[in-house]
């Protein structure tokens, strides 16, 4: 291919603006217009039977708007339809039915407000751990009558089973002895796992003997500090049992159910048969309407014959749950629990109890805490929707029991919060008055800060009730049981008082903690103190006026609670702070733990860390404003840099935050540019000079040099933003082919062109330097481009130097599309000169012939595809900048367009568009030689 010259043509930028832009068409009333109401027409029709009977339709129109949902609403969806035509006596009745069902539904089914047993299940089981060994004695059944039961009618099934329940108690005895806890555990999940393996092989008898022997385990306390763990893990056996149960028996099965039940009330010990018969309750449904109602009274009355305190409180809360779960409206058989519990709750005091303990080597302040999961929840199912009154009869009967502190503790543990806040005086006075043994007062305390923070006390009272719980908080000598308490009520005085009551709080707990270094023991309940403390306090100029709440911060030493402390504390600024601020109290303090976070960055952080990190201390960064004094602003830029040198993010914010300060600047004075002005805006863009080496991401600095050059030419500085467009076209050569994004390793031509383009855009408007020679940026980065390695089967380059192309001819108008104000782009410089144009000109046909020369090395079979589409885009390229008036490159354009055909690899759509346009434009009075070009464009048609 020869080389041909490159004529721009001239653009008149506002005449084809305004070609560009919409006509505006009056809209006549009578016109659709989406937002309108819609006009709906219903018609009915009347289908023709098999008999011949007439058909009729009617039609109606209505202007009302429709909503296609509202079908389901009213009546109209196909299951009202088919409702609608049933008998309308029938269907009211069918619907009063089912409203009463629902309405007894809504009292016979708990909501999602009561906490489920499932919730508690962990927590027992990792607070009642034991060292000590465990035993298991299981007297399992003989296995005859076993083998063939697959094949046996169901007469003789049932029979059959009817003969091994009696044998159940004839067989040999295992026993286990020596196990560890979690030998326990093991040996009961395989117990679980041995019921659903019977039950599943129609081994319904043996299924019955595991549940009986394992109940059986529940009257063994030998080891009696793990006997809540021992009853979750027993009574997850027994909800196994029940899940078999048949939701729908035939008689059959009934008989069958009915035998069980009655062996059931044959089992001689109390313990497993009360326990096998509570957890089949539910099937007391299938024998009798009133099964359950009958049942659970007697049940209730069955466990006053369990002696053992701990034993029988567990049975209650046991019973109270499977009440919860098939008849929670029956409240009074879960009253009758709680007031049987009270009357036999001083036996915990007996020499029964005693004498055990003693045998165990148990004291009573051990001992005490078994009781709580068991009584919690049984508070938890009477307090369920109770009334205030019941509270009322609770706290009565507390007081006839002498204010028993583990009672108390229950009480406030399971009523409502609000309920127990307007009692709040009410239970000082009591927890004064208590009886403490084994249980002491600081819980009592604990548990009502807990409800006070939950809701609040009448408003006369608070400050009594802070004073009177502080009294007993601050005496105690133990670190732990001093925090744990602190903790809760922190939270009380935040919400009630003002910061002087809280940094008393906060010195107090600071002087308590600090001897022999406690507050290390004591992280969690120290860092809620911390979010509490910053959940109240949304003015941090009111924060950290707070005396003792820095020196607080200093408690936490260990460094990575330090900064999850620092973490939460700038979280909470960036949510709450709505104003800039400069106050020098906020900024100080958090400059502190900014810096408290950024020195905890080393090698082995993570980068989600480094990101939080970073994003924590932009959000402070971008609230920090000095308004109008700027070079306080920039002070305080300078000052972070050093500060946060180890994360990118935060010196990448800076660098953008300097920027805006001296557009700022520029903003602010309106153009009228002193000296001290300009030498600070000279000050601005040398930070940003100076830092953006320090970055490691390659397009991070790009970008971040044509930012900042941009910004010194808005401000008139202009050989500081050629420094800038050399530091970017000096960068280039150092873009590996193969750069990071979010983890995963991708090409860089397409990032490369990206910002090679956005440069092109701004080199239109950069005034060349009266000591260099003409458009001297544009042919260095030229340079550059050829010079660098770019892919095998790469198209970038030529898609680059067609972008370069476009800039030339931007270059070579009289007036450029764009300018800076104050700034002379080379269009007032060089006046439409010859040989600036000329220069242009010869640059142009440089880089066409660059791309001629690629377009040749892509007549290979497999890159013939890729020589039609780039040949089409050089085609509209001067089609779009090109003076086609000149005879060569009109030629030119001809050759490209049969180039983009000649193989069958163009886009006939495409092809005819372009066409379609050019046909277009050669209407417009100074387009009129594209008419000869038009007829010159023949296309391709395909066979």
């Amino acid at each position: 291919m020869a080389v041909f010259p490159w004529h721009s043509r001239n653009r008149n930028y506002k005449a084809e603006f305004a070609s560009c832009r919409l006509e505006a068409v009056p809209l006549e009333f009578g016109d659709y217009h989406p937002l309108k109401p819609i006009t709906v027409t219903e018609s009915k029709t009347k289908k023709v039977n098999r008999k011949g009977s007439t058909s009729s339709t009617s039609s109606s129109s209505s202007s009302s708007v429709v909503d296609p949902l509202s079908s389901v609403l009213d009546g109209t969806d196909p299951l009202s339809m088919f409702a609608a035509t049933a008998d309308p006596a029938a269907l009211a009745a069918a619907m009063d039915s089912s409203r009463r069902k629902r309405d007894r539904d809504d009292n016979s089914v708990v909501g999602s407000d009561f906490e489920p047993w499932t919730n508690k299940r962990g927590e027992i089981l990792a607070r009642y751990t034991t060292t000590e060994k465990l035993s298991i004695n299981l007297f399992m059944g003989s296995e005859k009558g076993k083998a063939g039961t697959a094949t046996l009618a169901m007469s003789e099934k049932v029979r059959t089973r009817l003969e091994e329940l009696d044998d159940f108690e004839e067989g040999s005895q295992k026993e286990l002895l020596n196990l560890t806890q979690q030998d326990y555990v093991n040996r009961i999940e395989e117990l679980n796992q041995s019921l659903k393996d019977a039950w599943a092989s129609d081994q319904k008898v043996k299924a019955l003997k595991i549940v009986i022997q394992c109940s059986k385990l529940l009257s063994d306390t030998s080891v009696i500090q793990f006997y809540p763990s021992k009853f979750v893990l027993i009574t997850d056996i027994l909800d196994t049992f029940d899940h078999f149960s048949p939701e729908n028996a035939n008689d059959t099965a009934k008989e069958t159910c009915l035998n069980w039940f009655f062996k059931i009330a044959s089992i001689r010990e109390l313990i497993p048969r009360f326990y096998v018969e509570a957890s089949i309750l539910k099937c007391n449904k299938f024998l009798s309407k009133t099964g359950i109602s009958e049942c659970l009274p007697r049940l209730t009355c069955m466990i006053r014959g369990i002696g053992d305190p701990l034993v029988s409180v567990y049975a209650r809360a046991y019973l109270c749950r499977v009440g919860m779960e098939v008849a929670p409206h029956l409240k009074e058989t879960l009253n009758k629990n709680f007031f049987d519990f009270l009357l036999t709750f001083k036996q915990i005091h007996g020499d029964t109890v005693q004498n055990q303990l003693v045998v165990q080597g148990v004291e009573l302040p051990s001992y005490l805490p078994l009781y709580p999961p068991a009584m919690d929840w049984i508070f938890q199912c009477i307090s369920y929707h109770a009334p205030e009154a019941l509270l009322t009869e609770m706290m009565e009967r507390c007081k006839k029991l002498g204010n028993n502190a583990l009672l108390l503790n229950s009480v406030m543990s399971a009523f409502r919060a609000e309920f127990i806040a307007t009692r709040s005086m009410d239970f000082i006075g009591m927890i004064k008055e208590c009886d403490e043994s084994g249980f002491p007062k600081h819980l009592l305390f604990r548990s009502l800060g807990l409800n006070l923070a939950l809701a609040d006390p009448p408003e006369s009272d608070r400050l009594q009730i802070l004073n009177e719980a502080w009294k007993v908080i601050t005496k105690l000598k133990n670190p732990q049981d001093y925090i744990n308490c602190a903790e809760v009520w922190v939270e009380y005085t935040c919400k009630h008082f003002t910061k002087r009551e809280v940094n008393t709080v906060l010195a107090d707990v600071i002087k308590h903690m600090t001897p022999d270094r406690a507050f290390e023991d004591s992280y969690p309940q120290l860092q809620l103190i911390i979010k509490k403390v910053i959940a109240h306090f949304h003015d941090f100029s009111v924060l950290f006026s707070v005396e003792k709440f820095l020196p607080f911060l200093d408690m936490f030493q260990k460094e990575s609670v330090r900064v999850e402390v620092c973490k939460c504390i700038m979280d909470a600024f960036i949510k709450h702070q709505q104003e800039p601020t400069k106050d020098p109290v906020i900024l100080n303090a958090l400059l502190h733990v900014c810096k408290t976070m950024h020195d905890s960055v080393n090698a082995l952080t993570l980068e989600d860390e480094k990101r939080m990190l970073s994003y924590l201390i932009n959000g402070f960064i971008k609230m920090v404003s000095f308004g109008r004094d700027f070079e306080q602003q920039l002070s305080f830029y300078v000052e972070s840099r050093s500060m946060f040198c180890n994360l990118e993010p935060v010196l990448v914010q800076l660098i953008h935050s300097v920027n805006r300060l001296a557009m700022e600047t520029r903003k602010v004075m309106k153009g009228n540019h002193s000296r001290k002005t300009a030498a600070f805006v000279r000050a601005c863009v040398a930070y940003c000079f100076i830092t953006i080496p320090s970055l490691a991401g390659i397009f991070t600095r790009l970008n971040l040099y044509l930012h900042s050059g941009q910004v010194a030419l808005a401000n008139q500085c202009l050989s500081q933003a050629d420094a800038f467009f050399k530091a970017a076209i000096s960068l280039v050569p150092e873009v590996p082919k193969m750069i990071n994004i979010d983890g995963k390793m991708r090409p860089s031509e397409s990032f490369l062109l990206e910002f090679l383009c956005n440069f092109f855009s701004t080199l239109l408007i950069v005034p060349d330097h009266p000591e260099h020679g003409v458009l001297f940026l544009v042919r260095e980065l030229l340079n550059v481009i050829q010079d660098y390695t770019w892919e095998d089967n790469s198209d970038e380059k030529i898609r680059i130097y067609t972008c370069v192309l476009h800039l030339l001819s931007a270059m070579s108008q009289e007036t450029y599309l764009y300018h800076i104000d104050k700034v002379d782009s080379n269009d007032s410089l060089y006046g439409g000169d010859s040989k600036f144009l000329a220069e242009n000109n010869k640059l142009c046909e440089t880089v066409m012939a660059q791309i001629l020369e690629h377009l040749k090395t892509l007549a290979k079979d497999e890159a013939l595809k890729r020589q039609s589409s780039l040949g089409l885009s050089f085609f509209n390229s001067i089609l779009a900048h090109g003076d086609l008036r000149n005879n060569k490159l009109n030629q030119l354009s001809v050759n490209l367009w049969h180039l983009a055909q000649r193989h069958g690899c163009a886009d006939t759509r495409t092809m005819v568009k372009t066409l379609e346009y050019i046909k277009k434009q050669s209407k417009q009075p100074d387009m009129t030689h594209l008419t000869e070009l038009a007829l010159r464009l023949p296309l391709q048609t395909r066979t």
